[in-house]
This record gives C-alpha cells, structure tokens and sequence, in this order.
C-alpha cells in the first residue's frame, strides 16, 4: 500500500511538470507575432514616445512634428486659462482624491462640475466618471438587465462592445447607420424584453461619420425604446458652443442617455453620462465603474471646467475649428484621396494595404507629420486607413505642409482614389 502511494504522487507530480512545460507562451500569439514582423522592419508605430507638446506640434525623438493624430480638438491642452484652473485645484486639493465618490473622493468641485455639465448639454442631471470607458462601462451593464435589450451599430466604439459584454442583457448588432436593419430588429424584439435600449456613437471614431440621430429618436419613440448616445468625439465639437450631436440635431430632449468624454476636446480624463434626474440617480447607485474606482483627480475637474468656460465664451476656437476641418478636407479631395464622406475633424484616407499604411506613416513621420494607421480589425479588411484629425490650434502653414507631404505620399505609395 505504501509503495502504491508513493508511486501515485510521483506520478502527479510527473503530471504537474508535464502540465508547466506544455503552458503556452503569450510570445507565440499572433498579436505578438504581428508586433515583433514591425519591429523587425522598423514599422513599428505604437507607443511613440512623445517628449513635448505644444498647440498642435509634439517633438519625437528630437524631431518636432505636426500632429495630426490627435483628438484634441479645441487644442485646449495648452489654453492659458486651462492651465491655470489645473494648477489652483492642485494647491488647492492635492493631486488626488484616493477613494470613489460614493464613499470619501466626492470633492466639491465634482458635484459642481456635474451640475455644470448637465446645463451645457441641455440635460436634467450630469454625472462624471473618471474615464469616458467607465463611463460606458458603469451605465450600460447597469441599466440593461437580465430582460433587457440592447441595439447597437456595427461600428460602435470597443467600450461599447465591452459593456455589451458585462451587461447581463442581450445584445444585437444593426448594420452601420442602416435604419433599415436597426427597424427589423425592434420589430422582432421590442415585445420580448422590458427595455430595448439603442445605443451608438454620435460621431464614429474612425470613419467620421455622424450618427442619423434624427431617425433613430424616430423608430425609437415608435417602438417605445430608449436612446443612449456615446458621443465622445462630438463633444465639445458637434452642436451650439460644441453641446453635442442632439443639439446639433436640435432632439437633445428626445435623447435619454448622452455619454461624452474629456479626454478629446476637453482636455484632459473622464466621462459624463447625462439624462433625467431619476435615470442618473439610478446609474450613481447602481454603476459598478461608478462606485469602485477612485473619482477624477482634482486638476481634472477643474480642466473640464475651465475648457467649458472658454468654448462659451469664445467664438474663435470653433470656428478656427471648422475652418481648418474645410481646409484640409477640400485639400485632400483635390488630391485625390478618398475620405469616406466625412463632415467632421476626423479624416481618414483609404489607403487600402495593411503594410502599405504602416509603411506611409513611417513616410510621413520622417518628413515631420504624426499620423495613426488604422488597420483590421478596427477597420474592415482590405481597408486599412491614416486617421487623420485636426484642431482649431492649427495654423494654416502646417496644414498646408501636411498636404505637400500626403501628395508626395500619394504617389510613392500609389494610394487609390476611390474605395474598392
């Protein structure tokens, strides 16, 4: 009996070192396979080391550079008032808070910040995350439960994916800004759950595009479901002093869950859910994001706050804004790109081949201009993209710099002019 039981435990720990050896090393991921294939070529465009910013140039590696690849698109990074607000709330509060707001981190100037937000977006009542995924995170799972329904479109932002996945609802895709597919979906399903909540991205991230808010609060009133609008990249940008996509269509009223974020035009980290007053009440005690995570450090709010002061007090900066959005989009038409139609700061152009774009941008960093390549699958295959963005900080002999060099890219690269 002895000898057997020795024989067992030498035998499971034969097991055990077989089970160690045979563990799978992440270096043999694909992901990591595609990462090093860049490195290997010197394509490697992630994680670029920024040394120092100013209003729309970033130096890397000693090299100063136009960016181009930014959302910041007030340019209030380096605002003299935004600066100033930042450092008084950090000799005022520290540099942090060290808990959630539900518990010990709601500072004053938090619930002000909230109560701000939700009269400049035209809601009952606002309520601040620290990060705009949070923010998605925290109110999607909390208010689509075990019998509700989310509808989403197909190129919605990845925390919106995320929150699907946390969220104990279900949750079905709609082709991209089809009102068609969105119609059959509610169709089929507005009678089988509690709520059917549609949620999708004011402007998308990559393509540019504006969300056909119009319609969707149309089926949405016709079929009884909620709207939920992440509106990240229109803050600040779409709408009356930058309110947003719904008040650029005028239906802010018919909106009830708008999501923006800070770290784009606002400058600096965080999120906002607005809506009704009992709704957000709800997401406050309910948002596990909301709950659990440390709330926004002090110099945060205060930049927020101060980046709201200055695009209602000052006409210039979106107009500076949209001035040079036309600029660039009737200069890139003229040379031929094909930018998908966008009516927005973000521009891409079709380049088509995964290495191709990879290999642009290594171009177009070499002659001064930082730009993103969009590859699958945050684009379709065969549609890999430069993302390109611009800022009211922009001036005119930098943008026309940037043209110069994208025609020289044009035809070392050979991009087509049109989709295919």
């Amino acid at each position: 009996m002895k000898h057997n039981t020795q024989e067992t435990l030498q035998g499971q720990e034969m097991d055990s070192t077989i089970k160690r050896a045979m563990r799978k090393p992440f270096s043999d991921s694909k992901i990591i396979e595609r990462a090093n294939l860049l490195r290997d070529n010197d394509l490697y465009f992630f994680f670029r080391a920024i040394e120092e910013t100013a209003a729309s140039t970033v130096t890397v590696k000693g090299q100063k550079q136009i960016m181009i690849g930014s959302n910041n698109y007030l340019g209030l990074t380096h605002h003299p008032l935004v600066k100033e607000a930042a450092i008084k709330a950090i000799e005022k509060y520290g540099t942090g808070c060290t808990g959630s707001r539900f518990l010990n981190g709601n500072l004053n100037i938090h619930d002000e910040l909230d109560v701000k937000l939700a009269e400049y977006l035209g809601h009952e009542k606002a309520i601040v995350f620290s990060t705009g995924m949070q923010a998605n995170l925290g109110a999607l799972s909390a208010i689509c439960g075990p019998k509700d329904l989310m509808l989403f479109d197909s190129e919605n932002h990845a925390s919106i994916i995320d929150a699907s996945r946390l969220a104990i609802g279900t949750t079905f895709k709609y082709k991209h800004n089809d009102m068609s597919s969105l119609e059959e979906l509610l169709e089929s399903n507005v009678s089988r759950f509690n709520r059917v909540i549609i949620v999708a991205d004011g402007v998308f991230s990559m393509t540019g595009d504006i969300l056909r808010l119009p319609e969707i609060v149309a089926l949405a009133k016709k079929y009884g479901a909620y709207v939920y609008v992440d509106d990240a990249h229109g803050l600040g940008v779409m709408g009356h002093q930058g309110r947003g996509t719904m008040n650029h269509f005028d239906v802010t009223k018919d909106v009830d869950f708008n999501m923006g974020t800070f770290s784009k035009s606002f400058a600096s980290i965080g999120g906002v859910i607005s809506g009704s007053a009992d709704a957000i009440d709800y997401v406050r005690h309910s948002a596990r994001s909301f709950m659990f995570s440390a709330s926004m450090p002090p110099a945060a709010v205060a930049t927020v706050s101060a980046c709201i002061d200055v695009v209602t007090s000052d006409d210039s900066i979106l107009a500076n804004l949209w001035s040079n959005v036309e600029f660039m989009r009737k200069g890139f038409q003229e040379l031929g790109f094909y930018t998908y139609g966008s009516q927005t700061p973000i521009i891409p152009l079709f380049v088509g081949d995964d290495m191709k774009a990879v290999k642009m941008t290594k171009y177009l960093e070499s002659k001064g201009v930082f730009a993103t390549p969009v590859l699958p699958p945050a684009v379709p295959k065969g549609e890999a993209l430069i993302r390109t963005s611009y800022m009211a900080s922009h001036d005119r002999a930098d943008l026309t710099k940037v043209l110069e060099v994208f025609a020289e890219a044009k035809k070392v690269f050979e991009i087509p002019s049109h989709l295919h």
